[in-house]
């Protein structure tokens, strides 16, 4: 389960979504994120799930990397479509025992849900997977340099060396994790088998040396700042200036579009 958890990871490609602007991928995404959250009808939605899968193609990150991240969160999304299947009771009853009904409208609204999760997980896969770790704190730091006026311009850059670093131990972690497990498995520890409270119980012994890994590598990434002499933002310069290209041109007009077509479909139907 945990290797197929690949948020986080950086995947090295040549494509007109690597090359955008980070800024610019930020801002995207957010607006992607709200718009798929807007689409009301089954015919906005296939539009944004069309739009999605063209932006997935383009950005020539392997498929298999997105579906391996849904592997991770199918819980939530069973969970998630159970809770909308009982939500409504509108439209043809397909099937009724005791107190439950579960109607057409019930599988829509629940598969409807399903596919908001999965498009919200792949849109925002494609962020981490085409833009490196210095570039999105690059971007994040931008993005909130308005608040330098207000005297907040170090913690601007502390907030985006945070979230940074966050993103890029996600994948470390999992690796951590994976071989600890594995040693306790070697040790005769029974993870997968029992009732809930057993498992929940047998995670004891991975989740304290985990902790303790982790801060170990919090206290050595602390360390290896201070002997490069960093301290945060004052003074600081960029190797590489974040400066707007023609892929950026390309993403605002799709961006645009995609508004437009999610809008007028809400509208019409």
């Amino acid at each position: 389960m945990l290797k197929d958890i690949t948020f986080g990871q950086y995947y090295d490609a040549t494509s007109v979504v690597h090359k955008c602007d980070p800024r610019v991928k930020i801002l995207l995404m957010i607006a992607f994120i709200v718009l798929i959250f807007v689409s009301q009808n089954m015919f906005s939605l296939a539009f944004a799930c069309v739009s999605v899968i063209f932006v997935l193609l383009i950005s020539r990150v392997p498929i298999k990397l997105f579906l391996k991240n849904l592997k991770a969160i199918w819980v939530v999304l069973a969970f998630t479509a159970v809770i909308n299947l009982f939500y409504s009771n509108t439209g043809k009853v397909l099937v009724s025992f005791w107190i439950v009904e579960i109607t057409t409208g019930g599988v829509y609204r629940a598969v409807f849900m399903a596919l908001r999760i999965i498009l919200l997980i792949f849109i925002s896969s494609v962020l981490t997977y085409t833009t490196t770790p210095n570039s999105l704190t690059d971007g994040i730091e931008s993005l909130l340099s308005p608040l330098k006026y207000i005297g907040l311009k170090n913690a601007v850059h502390i907030f985006a060396m945070m979230m940074t670093i966050a993103l890029r131990f996600i994948p470390t972690l999992i690796e951590e994790a994976e071989k600890i497990m594995n040693a306790q498995k070697a040790r005769g520890a029974d993870l997968e088998n029992g009732s809930l409270v057993e498992r929940v119980k047998a995670l004891i012994p991975i989740l304290i040396p985990l902790l303790i890994s982790s801060v170990r590598r919090a206290y050595e990434l602390a360390e290896a700042m201070e002997c490069r002499c960093y301290n945060g933002g004052v003074g600081k310069t960029r190797m590489k200036q974040l400066t707007l290209s023609v892929s950026d041109l390309y993403a605002i007009i799709f961006i645009a579009v995609f508004t437009c077509g999610i809008i007028g479909l809400n509208i019409i139907f």
